[in-house]
């Protein structure tokens, strides 16, 4: 087991019944792999995150838009664009998409008239709370192997999560598609 202790990363005994079989060569030889590894859960993660949000326009893009309208944090639609990591252009038709499903509307912006700002409507905010409660869920089934460890796997992951940003910041996802090609 795993656990964090004042920021610390600490190792507690795990019980041999805990720990999966072993019967496979090509399982043990992947054991250290950090790369498969992370591709597995990443792979894991957004097949069960794409399936909760498939009926929102723009899937995850969509719901991390009608998520910053929720919560108020993206004002105008170029700073939700740089927020998101998404492209202006991209944004504007997602947005549109998002409006036509009555989730979303433009509002002028009272500091500046040629602003848009981006409103969750009722119906959005209904949508993004039942969605919250299935997103959880997806965590839950991803990380729930860990048991108590999944808390500190999370700050774990944000620590290097933020680190690895910090060292090769992505400024938009269409930056991230066209490396990893």
């Amino acid at each position: 087991m795993v656990g964090v202790a004042g920021g610390t990363l600490t190792h507690m005994a795990t019980p041999a019944s805990a720990e999966p079989a072993r019967d496979d060569a090509c399982a043990a030889a992947l054991e250290d792999d950090l790369g498969w590894a992370l591709g597995v859960v990443f792979r894991s993660h957004v097949k069960a995150t794409h399936a909760v949000l498939a009926d929102i326009p723009g899937g995850p893009r969509g719901y991390q838009v009608l998520a910053s309208a929720v919560q108020d944090l993206g004002g105008n639609q170029g700073a939700l664009a740089a927020q998101l990591g998404i492209d202006r252009t991209v944004l504007t038709y997602l947005i549109d998409d998002l409006e036509k499903m009555d989730l979303v509307e433009r509002r002028p912006d009272p500091a500046d008239r040629r602003s848009r700002l981006v409103v969750a409507t009722p119906k959005g905010r209904a949508l993004w709370t039942d969605r919250q409660a299935a997103l959880r869920q997806v965590e839950l089934r991803v990380l729930g192997v860990l048991g108590e460890d999944a808390a500190a796997f999370r700050i774990l992951l944000q620590r290097l999560a933020t680190h690895a940003n910090g060292l090769d910041p992505i400024t938009h996802t269409c930056q991230l598609v066209e490396e990893l090609q």
